[in-house]
């Protein structure tokens, strides 16, 4: 009966995305591909951590078949998730280390629905070939007016005067007043202290300049010169902000370097009685500390949108007895328009990856050099991968190193591919560089022609020699069934090709 009922709901609601589960037992839809009139598979694309598809569907839904796990860890994530997907798009319900991301088998793209990328281990992902994106340019408005709001609140008291009154407290006279209000403090001609002028950090800046407030900021990785054009003072160092700051604000991204940037030691250097807002990342602030603070009154008054535990409990942990403190649920980045904004603007990334070269076509890649590029998802054939760009390109740097041939210099190596379209990529490509031998002179062929007569076997990047830095070869071609002996029969060589050492990345 529930059965058919859901069966009819969906009849008349088509729009409605089927989660993960439903497709799980059938083919991915298909779709035309660009430039040709067979029809392929569509890339799956999945919603790792959520339910809701509605604003994605209508921009993957021509080029990706789109479904959500709403998995709350990764051992929730779905079986054909793993083997099948090459995008996937998650907010920061769950979190991705190399061993899970190792389990993806299809996996092309990452992107956060979101600015921060601390729950992916995105170095782990470019060495897997995995593109992560983020989204920060969105809801920059929304936080920094839910920073501005919270640093108001704490210098005026709003919060706690509001509670006062509903909680039925009488204020009978100026006496009353003064009781209930004191610790309210004037803002201007007080210094805000900024951790972090990225684009939030800088709208905050503005904000903070119409309130009257002397901005100081403190960001390492800015060049010179910022300052000027915003009208703020600059200083560079940690200490030296927080000895100056009445109130400071945390707007930075949370790193290997500034977990806990907040700490015992760092709060002693703070001006007493100064106030602390964080709308970043809750491990900025060592949450121990912080209480400790509060109830010796080093710290007048603090709010957090963000915390180390999330979703924060206000019954449990180091803050539960804190005075003086406003709690709110990671929510500064919140609006229907920035929530509307954000997710199509994820959605747009993965669209860029399936119909063009990652990560050439991505607009906000944070893991980019440590991969290189690669061609368009939506160009693949089904269950075919796609040729290995550093072998084309290491091919076609032959000639412009001079090598037609490995004569003395070749050397066999392991056979690393044996998949006949990256073969024939790569012979063409040598080919077309001018590589026209293989075993120098004792037995010149066509590479083209070797390809073409399937003769190739395989390709790959051997083990450099302990001797060379960045050893000499990098890519073989050999060939099958040799006529000649097999020293002679060698390898085409040329020099090792390093992503990292691309000056485009």
């Amino acid at each position: 009966m529930l059965a058919a009922a859901a069966a009819a709901a969906a009849q008349h609601n088509p729009n409605k995305r089927s989660r993960i589960d439903s497709i799980s037992s059938s083919q991915v839809s298909n779709g035309p591909m660009t430039g040709g009139a067979a029809l392929h598979a569509r890339p799956l694309v999945a919603l790792l951590d959520g339910r809701d598809c509605a604003i994605e569907m209508p921009i993957l839904k021509d080029v990706a078949t789109v479904a959500f796990c709403d998995a709350q860890s990764t051992s929730e994530i779905h079986e054909k998730v793993l083997n099948e997907a090459v995008g996937a798009l998650m907010w920061h319900t769950i979190s991705l280390t190399k061993e899970d991301l190792e389990k993806f088998k299809a996996l092309k793209i990452i992107v956060r629905i979101g600015s921060g990328i601390d729950n992916v281990d995105s170095k782990a992902a470019g060495e897997l070939g995995i593109a992560v994106c983020n989204v920060p340019g969105y809801g920059v408005e929304e936080v920094a007016d839910t920073t501005l709001c919270l640093i108001l609140n704490l210098y005026r008291r709003t919060f706690w005067l509001a509670n006062m009154v509903r909680d039925g407290k009488k204020f009978t006279g100026p006496e009353q007043v003064r009781e209930a209000a004191q610790g309210c403090a004037r803002i201007r001609g007080d210094t805000l202290g900024i951790v972090g002028l990225g684009r939030i950090g800088s709208a905050v800046a503005l904000r903070a300049k119409a309130f009257g407030f002397n901005v100081t900021f403190y960001d390492p990785y800015l060049p010179d010169g910022i300052e000027k054009s915003l009208g703020l003072t600059r200083v560079y160092t940690l200490q030296e902000l927080l000895y100056q700051s009445d109130c400071v604000s945390l707007n930075c991204t949370l790193n290997e370097h500034n977990n806990h940037l907040i700490n015992d030691y760092t709060i002693k250097q703070m001006r007493p009685g100064a106030f602390l807002v964080n709308t970043a990342r809750g491990a900025l602030i060592d949450e121990g500390a912080l209480a400790t603070a509060l109830k010796d009154g080093r710290i007048r008054a603090a709010a957090l949108d963000v915390h180390e535990n999330e979703p924060f409990n206000p019954f449990a942990g180091a803050l539960k007895d804190a005075p003086n403190l406003i709690c709110t649920p990671h929510a500064a980045y919140y609006s229907d328009a920035s929530s509307n904004e954000l997710r199509e603007m994820a959605a747009t990334e993965i669209r860029r990856a399936i119909t063009g070269r990652i990560p050439d076509v991505l607009r906000n890649c944070v893991n980019k050099e440590y991969f290189v590029s690669q061609p368009p998802v939506a160009a693949v054939a089904p269950n075919v991968p796609p040729v290995a760009p550093h072998y084309v390109e290491a091919a076609a740097a032959a000639a412009g190193a001079g090598v037609n041939g490995a004569g003395a210099g070749g050397y066999f190596v392991p056979v690393h591919s044996t998949a006949t379209h990256e073969l024939a990529a790569v012979a063409a490509a040598a080919a077309a560089a001018g590589v026209t031998n293989i075993g120098g002179a004792v037995a010149p062929a066509s590479i083209a022609s070797l390809s073409a007569a399937n003769n190739l076997v395989g390709i790959g990047p051997p083990a450099p020699p302990a001797s060379a830095h960045h050893g000499p070869p990098a890519v073989a071609l050999s060939l099958a069934n040799p006529t000649v002996p097999p020293p002679a029969v060698s390898v085409a060589l040329v020099g090792q090709h390093n992503p990292r050492d691309d000056p485009r990345f």
